[in-house]
């Protein structure tokens, strides 16, 4: 069976297939963050369904209509944008705690200021949350955005590790990416 790429993805990542894999559930209030033109975040929405919650963070104002035109257009109605620094702690504009689960995919290769960012998806997590990061892998560096800041699988584990996560799992995000899911303890 072949698989299904959203368009605009550059048919590296399929959102669906990680969604898939990382213990989503309807009623759930999830951060997207660095949510781009929102290939996550709808898909994320529907998994949640209309009694949960998507907060779609992005610092670029472009990116976050896209993202309120395509929710319009799909008719969901429980995704919020929000315009916000992820590399600022409360940049997201997300009270402490509130979080079930923070999705961050694609952003810290364009970073160097990585631990903040996962310092705030840390502070905007319920204890318990879950922590989904997903990135480009730097051992297959011909593929994907040229340039940035790449993280291996180990390094990127032991960053957010070195935040107090704790690590659960790796799971299948594509041959150019990885995933990893932490819990805030």
């Amino acid at each position: 069976m072949e698989e299904k790429i959203i368009s605009g993805t550059g048919g590296f990542i399929n959102p669906q297939k990680v969604i898939d894999q990382v213990g989503l559930k309807e009623k759930m209030t999830v951060a997207d963050f660095g949510c781009g033109h929102g290939y996550f975040t709808l898909p994320v929405a529907k998994a949640v369904g209309s009694e949960g919650k998507v907060f779609a963070i992005d610092v670029l104002t472009d990116a976050l209509e896209a993202v309120r035109s395509r929710a319009q257009l799909e008719g969901a109605a429980n995704v919020e944008t929000v315009r916000g620094n992820l590399e600022m702690l409360g940049g997201s504009g997300l009270p402490d705690g509130s979080m079930d689960l923070v999705l961050l995919h694609n952003v810290l290769f364009q970073s160097q200021e990585k631990p903040a960012i996962i310092k705030e998806a840390k502070r905007a997590l319920k204890i318990g949350g879950t922590f989904i990061l997903v990135d480009w892998r730097k051992d297959n560096a011909s593929f994907g955005p040229q340039g940035g800041w790449r993280l291996s699988f180990d390094e990127a584990r032991n960053m957010a590790q070195e935040e107090g996560f704790v690590f659960r799992q790796a799971f299948d995000a594509g041959e150019y990416h990885y995933g990893l899911i932490f819990i805030k303890p």
